[in-house]
């Protein structure tokens, strides 16, 4: 399963030539078109683009979450293609958190049962309480969702991702259903966290501004990267002008 020995050490993802092809009838639609990047340990990375550019297929298929149609995606040295579907159930119980738009929480729960939830599968866990003052709501720990506003809520979820320590977050609209203010102060946990604990954190968006507290920004256009960049001095979240 070990391949590519050259690749660097410091490497969280790198693929080559990714492609995904989605077939329905007749009809072909090419989602990725021969996506090939790095993503190096411990950045947070913004996907900007369009609606339908490939981001959130990306994300996916990087996440273990889908398959390419051809290509490569490597975790470290491994080649994902290599993983069996119990490796993938593993790789994605172990190694990834997913924060996504909708929050998914437990009505029934409190936020701090919600977060408990995924350390009984984890192997080294972040305790519940920590990842929750991690993102600021140790004061809101028993409280229901319905409680919660929902920037609360979208905290609750990132801190339900941490809890599992994961080496990789990925989030696909985090901000998306929430005013700049709220969107803002999601945008403060997850850089705290990619900070604090090192998380490599790929964050999926169509606010351009967003990009500046980058480290890496990719640009995705019509199944391609159409461009790349590297910020050398990222913003905090509060200097961002939506």
């Amino acid at each position: 399963m070990i391949v590519n020995e050259e690749l660097n050490n410091k490497i969280t993802f790198h693929t080559d030539a990714l492609t995904k092809d989605y077939v329905t009838g007749e009809t072909v639609v090419q989602a990725l078109r021969g996506v090939s990047v790095e993503v190096p340990e411990g950045d947070m990375v913004i996907l900007l683009g369009p609606s339908g550019s490939g981001k959130s297929t990306f994300l996916n298929i990087i996440g273990g979450l889908d398959s390419p149609s051809s290509g490569e995606v490597y975790f470290k040295k491994d080649r994902l293609s290599d993983y069996s579907e119990q490796q993938l159930t593993q790789f994605r119980r172990h190694n990834v958190g997913f924060v996504f738009q909708a929050y998914n929480l437990v009505p029934s729960l409190t936020a701090l049962e919600n977060v408990a939830l995924v350390t009984d599968i984890s192997l080294d866990p972040v305790p519940p309480m920590e990842a929750l003052e991690a993102v600021n709501l140790g004061d809101r720990a028993r409280h229901f969702p319905s409680q919660l506003s929902g920037g609360e809520q979208q905290r609750v979820a990132i801190a339900r991702a941490l809890a599992k320590r994961p080496e990789v977050l990925l989030c696909d609209e985090p901000t998306g259903a929430l005013d700049s203010e709220t969107g803002i102060v999601v945008l403060k946990a997850l850089q705290d966290v990619n900070k604090k604990y090192g998380t490599t954190t790929i964050i999926i968006t169509h606010n351009a501004p967003i990009a500046h507290m980058a480290d890496r920004v990719i640009y995705f256009g019509d199944g391609q990267v159409v461009d790349e960049r590297v910020n050398e001095n990222p913003c905090s979240p509060e200097e961002i002008s939506w």
